[in-house]
């Protein structure tokens, strides 16, 4: 059986472990909160209702794509494409193909700035390796435009930092959002994760400390996942509502 991505990939390890899935979204979260057409994210209502009802619904298909095999990968990438193409018909206009990469390529770095902190740094090969699966992800989505090689997508990313984010009134209301739904202590926590892991651009748009508080204690958490302590660490970051999906995180498909 042919799989999207081998078992041997470092893409497996990165979407394998809870807590690396949690500062990958950290940082997206961030970053969506700026981004010039998070508007697109506003019409449907869904992500401000329930952001973190969101968070799991992407992490859901993320790992559906990164553990599957290949035919059951395209078919959630296609159905993704479909769940765009309603919005855009209903909305009578086209996301635009700067914003489908600004997407994908959230999904490439926060990954790899993710693994880096919480394991080690990766080597040019793995995050090439991280790239070329997403890239697959954009080109069977149909995304223009996309970089062909991770050197191109560095260059690329940049130039997209620099130009698509804008703090805006969807910004102050997004993070008013987390904050509702996470409580005064979990949204300070994810505040300083989002300090942690985000790239210079997006921590000087959103008047981020240049050291987060968390950088300190990293290295008690990495201890505490040796004796499963981090197994309750993360439920007491994440609401009790959301308990099942947190512990649903570290189920790494082994087929």
């Amino acid at each position: 059986m042919e799989y999207f991505v081998e078992k041997d990939s470092v893409v497996r390890q990165i979407w394998g472990k809870g807590d690396t899935i949690l500062f990958i979204f950290a940082g997206a979260s961030a970053e969506f909160a700026l981004n010039k057409a998070v508007d697109w994210l506003y019409f449907t209502g869904r992500l401000p209702a329930d952001p973190l009802g969101r968070l799991f619904s992407t992490v859901e298909y993320a790992r559906k794509i990164v553990f599957s095999e290949k035919q059951a990968a395209w078919r959630a990438i296609d159905a993704m494409a479909t769940i765009h193409a309603a919005v855009e018909a209903k909305r009578g206009s086209s996301i635009p193909d700067w914003a489908y990469r600004d997407v994908l390529f959230m999904l490439i770095d926060y990954s790899i700035r993710s693994f880096e902190v919480l394991e080690r740094k990766l080597a040019v090969t793995e995050k090439e390796e991280v790239f070329e699966v997403f890239y697959r992800v954009g080109y069977r989505m149909g995304v223009k435009g996309l970089p062909d090689n991770y050197k191109d997508w560095v260059i690329m990313r940049e130039d997209h930092l620099q130009n698509n984010l804008q703090k805006s009134h969807f910004t102050a209301d997004l993070f008013s959002q987390y904050r509702k739904h996470l409580g005064v202590v979990r949204y300070r926590i994810l505040l300083e994760a989002q300090t942690l892991i985000v790239p210079e651009k997006v921590r000087t748009l959103l008047g981020f400390r240049k050291t987060s508080l968390l950088k300190p204690v990293l290295g008690v958490y990495k201890l505490s996942r040796f004796v499963n302590a981090d197994k309750l660490l993360k439920e007491l970051i994440m609401p009790a509502a959301y308990k099942s999906e947190i512990k649903a995180l570290d189920s790494v498909t082994s087929s």
